[in-house]
């Protein structure tokens, strides 16, 4: 079973950037869907973006434009890079890895965004 580990999360200033990453513990990091998910408190978890094996990208409507989603295969990293970050960006953010029907979750890791 894949494990997930997030990682870059802090506090940033609106309008600034930040990348996250996650590193993904399996033999066939190439098989699954990855993604990440958020959720801000009182609210629903969301998706934020989602990559497949051969780079075809899928984002919520909050992030267009904003956030890039990204895969390294060869090194089992998924990353998501986030520009012009504005409060309401404020979650915390979970990596996900997806092989219909399963999907396994990281811990997560909090984004902040206030000045």
């Amino acid at each position: 079973q894949v494990q997930l580990a997030e990682s870059g999360g802090g506090l940033a200033q609106p309008g600034t950037s930040l990348r996250l990453s996650c590193a993904a513990s399996t033999n066939i990091f190439n098989d699954y869907v990855m993604g990440w998910y958020r959720q801000a408190p009182g609210k629903q978890r969301e998706l934020v973006a989602t990559i497949s094996s051969g780079g075809t990208t899928n984002y919520g409507e909050p992030v267009k434009g904003r956030f890039t989603i990204s895969r390294d295969n060869a090194k089992n990293m998924v990353y998501l890079q986030m520009s012009s970050l504005k409060p309401e960006d404020t979650a915390v953010y979970f990596c996900t890895a997806q092989i219909f029907p399963f999907t396994t979750w990281g811990r997560g890791t909090q984004v902040t965004v206030s000045s």
